[in-house]
């Protein structure tokens, strides 16, 4: 009877548990969307991406919906979530950890959104998941521990995250690719890394990485691409680099690598890019590497490297890519190079070769990218060089090639940047050469051609840039260049003669009309002021007679005007002392009359620019004899002057005391264990939120962010209202007994600016003080450059600039920004520049004595260190150099250069601008193709050496909107090489 009613009860067990055995399943189902649900409540999804992302649940027992929601996939059963993809949703936010408790998820990918803060702890709880990606977001904070041993892919890149790697990575044994590259993490490389057997993929690239590379990454057979660039990595190549036989990728740019590049690399035969630029490697290139038969890329340019390129670089006949520019090869060009079928790109700049230029070069080869300039090449250019009619860019300035322009040339179309001066090239310019209808840069100056070519026809539609000068050309100039995009144009220093084409006025896009050094005549074109974008302006030199047109006042963007050593005659127009873009000014040596203008340029102008008239001035300190009745009229100057600054001054002291009693009011003062101390507030937050016990708090070894001379800057928080903000060291805190420095303290304190990092306040005892500046949520500028595409690089720029043209043009009386430099500039999530100003922010009434590092200063500011509205605009213009080549005033060596800017000036205008530019924009197209060129152009008027020279902040501005702030469409492109 027992026996039978057992039997019986079988089918109700079964039931039993197959009813738990659902319900518990029902439960992870619930469980899922509800984590789901938990992960959507926690972000912003200004897109709607996840509106089907609802509670539609009857029952905790029957809903599989969130199967079907947007970026979800389930597994076979459809009652598992096993891929979350929220790629590029413009997501914000930062990550709720439940995302990360599903107990059977596979794949989550959040890359391409604006997530923020940090990375939840429980990242790496669940041991389902296989493949993480949260790359290209705004992450903070250090990578969480506890890794998952099961773990394939992690890629972390693009994000903002610090610390060291984690000394366990070692631990995800089954990892295929590990992206932690374009963060700020510092240390050493692990050596762990080397335990992960089955890794492929190894970015750590654009980093803060140190120390040297671990031999021990030798063992990992597997690995196919190895990125380590952009860090600061020291010593050899290890030889063991050599064993990773499955190497097809290899990029270690951009460290400090020294030593001998090692014979072993010779052995990764299936190496088929292979990147070492800007180290400091020395040596000869070893001969194993030229057996590399699979390798396509080859860059080892901007190292130490010598000796000769051997000719057994026939053997690399998969070659496309050849970089060897800037380093101290001798000896020829060898002719195997002609012989490489598949290479398109030859880059052999900067060096020390010599001999002819290989007769067959172009012939055979795919070339698309010629440059081997500043070398010391002679004999002829072959008429081969555009064999494959795919050439675009030609650059051979700098040596001294002879003979003529191939009239092969003529008719290779494909041709877009022509730079052939400085050689010693004669004859004329063949026919058909100035009809290329790609070419938007020519450049032949410096040379021995000669020619009539007014009576060529010109019609190059794509023309941007002509340069002529320095060559003998004669007769008349050309009427028409058959382009209505030509921006910058010279032709001066030849045998022009004739008079001014009056056609010149209606090239609406010029910037640059260089005729100086000619021997033209007639009178200065009245149309040439139709010329609204024109900022140069150079006829000296010439024998032009007349006045000088009245209509010049009207020209906008007029900066430099050259008129010197002609027979002008009659009197300056009156208006042209009111140009306010007009910055430099010589009319010597004319037949002028008059007075001369005592407003803009002519103000304080130096005697060689108007010596050689029959001028008059007001002011002695140009050299002219006084105009009639000047004397009275400078008297009477002299007491307007006067009685002004004495109101002024008692303007300023009342304005002193009231604000100084207003300012009282917000002073708190706390005794502690250091004695007595104050705390002004200017900012109404800081008085509510900070108190002195947050500040010395936070005054600690743990919490310091960088120590330099101004003093030590430390990261501060509050611990009742868990406010961050940002405190600075006060080197010398007698100097704040000064009622000038107290003055300059109070206007900042008053400052506010979306561009500008607060000051909120000041923190001062007897003998020791803080600034107290708001939190920035973000990256210093010279961490964040890293990565960023050029789209982002000109948004920044144009805050720094708004910036600097409230300080200089807003505030009453001006104030400069100090010592401007990128690690002073922050840049938020987004991607808004802030800048903090440093202290102090010197008043142009009170110049102080500051520390600032001299390579970020202005050459007048000498010993003095005293600081102008001009030094800042030379310091921006440091910012632009770095933001658009990647290299930093400090960097220690610039070659034969003395300083950044004299290497960019020669960059820009001698060699290789052209370069950078299309490694930057490679694989993009630029709404306007020269804005790199532009931008540097103004970098470069920025930093020019004579103050009066660079443009006002307003100008600086203006022009940065024009060029970055319309564009319609820029790739958002990564800055992964800046050669």
């Amino acid at each position: 009877m027992a026996k039978n009613r057992a039997i019986s009860m079988l089918p109700i067990l079964s039931l039993v548990l197959f009813l738990i055995s659902h319900a518990s399943e029902g439960s992870d189902e619930y469980d899922d969307q509800g984590l789901l649900l938990s992960f959507r409540a926690s972000i912003d999804d200004p897109l709607r991406s996840l509106s089907n992302w609802i509670n539609s649940s009857a029952s905790p027992y029957s809903s599989t919906s969130f199967c079907k929601w947007s970026g979800v996939t389930c597994d076979n059963s459809l009652s598992h979530v096993a891929k979350v993809k929220l790629s590029g949703k413009n997501m914000s936010g930062k990550i709720e950890g439940s995302i990360f408790q599903m107990g059977h998820i596979q794949e989550i990918d959040f890359s391409n959104n604006k997530l923020s803060g940090e990375i939840p702890h429980n990242v790496f709880s669940c041991h389902s998941l296989r493949h993480l990606n949260l790359s290209n977001n705004n992450l903070t904070g250090p990578i969480p521990s506890g890794l998952i041993a099961h773990l394939e892919t992690l890629d972390l890149s693009n994000n903002m995250l610090s610390g060291k790697i984690p000394e366990d990575i070692g631990l995800l044994f089954s990892l295929k690719v590990l992206d932690l590259g374009g963060n700020v993490l510092t240390g050493r490389i692990p050596v762990g890394i080397s335990n992960i057997s089955f890794l492929e993929v190894l970015t750590l690239a654009s980093n803060q990485l140190v120390g040297e590379i671990p031999r021990e990454l030798g063992q990992l057979k597997n690995l196919k691409w190895l990125y380590l660039g952009y860090n600061n990595l020291s010593g050899q190549i290890p030889s063991e680099i050599g064993d990773l036989s499955s190497l097809n990728h290899l990029d270690l740019v951009t460290n400090n690598l020294t030593g001998p590049i090692p014979s072993s690399l010779g052995n990764l035969s299936d190496l088929v890019y292979l990147f070492l630029y800007r180290n400091r490697l020395a040596g000869p290139i070893p001969r194993s590497m030229f057996g590399l038969q699979k390798l396509i890329s080859l860059d080892l340019s901007q190292n130490s490297l010598s000796g000769d390129i051997p000719e057994l670089i026939i053997h690399m006949h998969s070659l496309q890519i050849l970089h060897l520019f800037s380093n101290n090869f001798t000896g020829k060009i060898p002719n195997a190079l002609s012989s490489l079928p598949k290479l398109q790109v030859l880059q052999l700049w900067s060096n020390d070769l010599s001999g002819p230029i290989p007769e067959g070069l172009g012939k055979q080869n795919n070339l698309s990218v010629l440059d081997l300039s500043t070398n010391s090449l002679t004999g002829k250019i072959p008429d081969s060089i555009c064999g494959s009619g795919n050439l675009f860019k030609l650059i051979l300035f700098s040596n001294s090639l002879e003979g003529e322009i191939p009239k092969s040339l003529s008719s290779c179309k494909s041709l877009q940047r022509v730079r052939l001066q400085n050689n010693c090239l004669n004859g004329e310019l063949p026919p058909g050469f100035t009809r290329l209808p790609l070419v938007y840069f020519l450049d032949v100056s410096s040379n021995n051609l000669s020619g009539k070519i007014g009576e060529q026809r010109w019609d190059m539609p794509s023309l941007q840039m002509l340069n002529l000068a320095r060559n003998g050309f004669s007769g008349n100039l050309p009427e028409d260049f058959g382009s209505e995009t030509l921006e910058n144009l010279d032709l001066s220093e030849n045998g022009f003669s004739g008079t001014i084409p009056r056609s010149y006025g209606t090239i609406s896009e010029l910037m640059q009309l260089k005729l100086n050094n000619n021997k033209l005549f007639g009178n200065i074109p009245e149309e040439l002021s139709s010329c609204k974008k024109l900022v140069t302006l150079d006829l000296s030199s010439n024998q032009l007679s007349g006045p000088i047109p009245a209509s010049i006042s009207n020209m906008p963007v007029l900066g430099d005007l050259d008129l010197s050593e002609n027979g002008l005659s009659g009197k300056i127009p009156s208006n042209l002392g009111n140009v306010q873009s007009l910055v430099q000014v010589n009319i010597s040596h004319n037949r002028l009359h008059g007075s001369l203008p005592p407003t803009g340029a002519f103000l304080a102008i130096n005697p060689s620019a108007v010596v050689g008239n029959d001028l008059c001035s007001s002011d002695v300190a140009t050299g002219l004899p006084p105009c009639k009745g000047a004397k009275g009229s400078a008297q009477w100057f002299l007491v307007v002057c006067s009685l002004a600054a004495l109101m002024a001054a008692a303007l300023s002291a009342f304005a002193f005391v009231a604000i100084r009693r207003r300012r009282q009011l917000e002073t708190k003062r706390v005794e502690s264990k250091d004695g007595a101390w104050e705390m002004h507030c200017f900012d109404p937050e800081l008085s509510r939120s900070i108190t002195l016990d947050d500040v010395l708090n936070s005054a600690k070894e743990e919490n310091i962010i960088s120590r330099g001379k101004e003093g030590i800057s430390y990261q501060g928080r509050s611990i009742t209202k868990d406010m961050k903000f940002f405190m600075k060291e006060i080197n010398d805190i007698n100097m704040l007994d000064s009622p000038n420095v107290k003055m300059q303290v109070l206007e900042l304190g008053k400052l506010k600016h979306p561009n500008i990092v607060k000051l909120m306040g000041l923190c001062i005892s007897h003998k020791n003080g803080f600034f107290i500046y708001e939190h920035v949520d973000g990256k210093s500028l010279s961490e964040a450059l890293r990565g960023l595409s050029w789209e982002r690089r000109g948004k920044i720029a144009i805050g720094v600039a708004k910036a600097l043209r409230f300080l200089h043009r807003d505030c009453s009386p001006y104030i400069v920004g100090g010592d401007l430099r990128t690690e002073k500039i922050m840049v938020d999530k987004k991607d808004e520049a802030r800048m903090r100003l440093s202290f102090p922010g010197m008043l142009c009434t009170d110049k102080y004595k500051c520390f600032v590092s001299s390579v970020h200063v202005a050459p007048e500011t000498g010993e003095t260190k005293e600081i102008t509205e001009k030094s800042d605009i030379y310091a921006f213009g440091l910012i632009l150099i770095e933001m658009l080549t990647g290299k930093s005033p400090a960097d220690a060596e610039f070659g034969v250069h003395e300083s950044i800017v004299e290497w960019a000036r020669y960059c820009y205008s001698d060699c290789h601008l052209d370069t950078w530019t299309d490694t930057m924009i490679k694989g993009t197209t630029l709404h306007r193709p020269n804005e790199m060129v532009e931008t540097m152009n103004l970098a470069l008027q920025c930093t020019a050496s004579d103050p009066s020279a660079r443009p006002c902040a307003s100008d600086v501005y203006r022009t940065l909107a024009s060029v970055l702030g319309k564009r319609s469409c820029v790739s958002a492109l990564k800055f992964s090489s800046l050669a």
